[in-house]
């Protein structure tokens, strides 16, 4: 027969399950461990929550199966209802808007960001600046409308002056765009920046490494690119990106638009 859990140590793995069901992660299940003693002293109690949930996260995170939602409009609302007037971390000082997401409930591309601007707080619309202006000229040039796609960031309120969100901040608001994202269930996820794709990749590594491969994410496929708003400090780097786009492209069989614009 299993062993009854240590009061406070259940305490703790049930808060870390919570944490992964706002994910959108549902499946866990333990592996089987040494209960020796000397098994005991290797792992400790943060080796045998790991041996709970570890298994579960790494299958349900990147799982191809994915639940049909019936009403992705309602199921949305109920994610948004959820956020209300949060203050769940720092970022709700100071801000005017959350930034929930916007875009397509059907879309095949999900493009993620890393947090709302100025523009963005004042609107309360991921990508409305001069990045949001470029990021739509880029989709254009895919031979879709920015109303074909859906858009979100990591963070849905902007940090001060623009700093990169803290990693506290991501993790308090990531569960949210991971619940968004089990809603539209795009076919492609394009994660703009480093911010965005070492968050939703759970990795630390440069963009030269995240960059040119395809990676299985939550039953779609994910792409790392440049954020717009390095772009525009580096356009150097825009060929570079299109070459990430027509990858995205060229899975889904898009056909890029005519060479007729100015962008």
């Amino acid at each position: 027969m299993p062993s009854k859990l240590d009061p406070s140590f259940e305490k703790q793995l049930a808060a870390r399950v919570n944490y992964y069901r706002e994910m959108g992660i549902d499946d866990f299940y333990r592996r089987p461990v040494d209960t020796g003693e000397a098994s005991t002293k290797e792992h400790g109690r943060e080796g045998e929550l790991e041996e709970v949930i570890a298994a579960g996260v790494a299958s349900s995170l990147f799982d191809a199966s994915r639940p049909e939602i019936q009403d992705k409009p309602a199921a949305l609302q109920a994610i948004r209802e959820d956020i209300g007037d949060c203050t769940r971390c720092r970022l709700h000082k100071g801000r005017k808007n959350i930034v929930f997401g916007v875009g397509n409930v059907n879309a095949d591309i999900m493009f993620v960001g890393e947090g709302p601007g100025a523009d963005e707080d004042e609107q309360g619309e991921p990508f409305v600046g001069r990045a949001g202006q470029l990021l739509n000229n880029m989709i254009s040039a895919m031979g879709i409308q920015r109303r074909d796609v859906y858009i979100a960031n990591i963070v849905k309120c902007r940090p001060p002056g623009n700093r990169v969100p803290e990693k506290d901040e991501c993790d308090t608001c990531s569960p949210f765009l991971m619940r968004q994202i089990a809603v539209i269930q795009p076919k492609v996820i394009v994660a703009l920046g480093a911010v965005a794709a070492k968050n939703l990749l759970a990795v630390n590594d440069s963009m030269a490494n995240l960059r040119g491969r395809w990676y299985d994410f939550k039953g779609a496929r994910l792409l790392v690119t440049y954020h717009p708003a390095f772009l525009l400090r580096d356009p150097r780097q825009k060929k570079e990106a299109w070459k990430d786009l027509q990858t995205v492209m060229k899975f889904l069989g898009l056909k890029p638009k005519a060479k007729n614009s100015e962008d």
